[in-house]
């Protein structure tokens, strides 16, 4: 008997970072599983160096039906009980496998607090012969409900991270050395796809009302994405290409996070935010948008600053307020690293999937686990 994990995911973002964590803890708990996710991707890449279970199947589309034809045939083969789907291409494909594999459990992951589109297609895939639906924050359920998803239906767990990467990092000037920043810097970074629902545009406008006031605040941008050209455009028409440095993608976050002096996520839409943990992890303090779950993430004059979203005067203020007084900065980081820690690691949020599986598991009369 098995369980499928499925994430159609091409990249590494945080959603594809969350199931690779949960396959981990499956693992370690013992339970007999397959992690389905797209050849040749990232999420492929580090699973089989982990040594996970992995079967690779090409994902196409949502209506692809060959992946659907040889996803079921796994599934019978491994006695899937119960799968779960980490995306939207997962949740179309993975439904149709089902379908034919007959398997009598189904749960979705849903990390965005994009609105449910109301076309048939989309209800479709999210309520019919649906289970449970995991949402990463009360934001999330938010918008599931008002999407027309049913309350009963929805189970809150939050995203978790690990630890290790972030405690072993040896030096907080890897930045400084690689670009030659100055000691006097403030050193304010983000790292986020390059999406619209990011709200980089934001931020670069931020970067130009302090451009005069605060010339020492240099702003890294970590990420790729469709407007990195549209960015870059940006930087320079706001005259801000001497403050903002774009870094693209990058596999080495933990020091990056531990070279900066504040983190930021500009984000009008939101899910949770991982990368905000990350930057707790790293003993950082927080300007962040009362956006999606953030809220519950971001402590306001707690742990981190919390402004508007869309609002670059706000924003600006906001980290122009830590970079004049340290103090400030050193208190919001030392509780971020304390309340991450306590709320968001890895095993919690793996531990309250767990209770998900058997709790329906228990509901339906199936036994995961001979």
């Amino acid at each position: 008997m098995s369980l499928f994990q499925i994430d159609a995911g091409r990249e590494w973002r945080g959603g594809q970072r969350q199931s690779f964590l949960l396959a981990k803890e499956l693992r370690t708990s013992g339970w007999p599983f397959t992690f389905v996710v797209q050849p040749g991707s990232p999420l492929h890449e580090k699973a089989e160096a982990e040594g996970l279970p992995v079967l690779p199947l090409l994902i196409r589309s949502e209506i692809h039906l060959g992946a659907a034809f040889r996803l079921a045939r796994a599934m019978r083969r491994e006695g899937c009980l119960l799968a779960h789907f980490h995306d939207a291409h997962a949740v179309s494909v993975g439904g149709m496998a089902c379908d034919r594999a007959k398997v009598p459990i189904r749960v979705i992951s849903r990390r965005v607090d994009f609105p449910l589109k109301r076309n048939f297609f989309s209800r479709r895939k999210y309520t019919r012969n649906v289970d449970a639906i995991i949402a990463i924050s009360e934001g999330v359920k938010d918008v599931l409900i008002k999407g027309g998803i049913a309350p009963d239906v929805i189970e809150i767990v939050p995203s978790g991270i690990d630890f290790a990467p972030f405690e072993k990092v040896d030096g907080r000037d890897f930045l400084r050395k690689e670009f030659g920043f100055a000691d006097g810097d403030f050193l304010v970074g983000i790292v986020a796809a390059l999406e619209d629902h990011k709200g980089h545009r934001y931020l670069l406008e931020a970067a130009q009302i302090l451009k005069d006031r605060a010339p020492k605040v240099k702003i890294v941008i970590v990420g790729k994405g469709s407007l990195e050209m549209d960015l870059d455009q940006q930087a320079r028409a706001l005259g801000v290409t001497g403050l903002v440095f774009f870094l693209g993608f990058r596999d080495d976050v933990p020091r990056i996070l531990a070279s900066l002096d504040l983190f930021v996520l500009s984000s009008h839409l939101e899910g949770l935010g991982t990368s905000i943990m990350d930057a707790m992890a790293s003993r950082l303090p927080v300007v962040a948008t009362q956006a999606g779950g953030i809220p519950e993430v971001v402590i306001h004059e707690e742990t981190g600053l919390l402004v508007p979203p869309r609002d670059p005067a706000a924003l600006a203020q906001a980290i122009l307020e830590i970079y004049q007084d340290r103090g400030l900065a050193r208190r919001l980081g030392e509780r971020g690293y304390e309340v991450v820690h306590e709320k968001f690691s890895a095993e919690a949020m793996a531990r309250r999937i767990i209770a998900v599986y058997e709790k329906l598991a228990a509901k339906k009369g199936v036994t995961l686990r001979g």
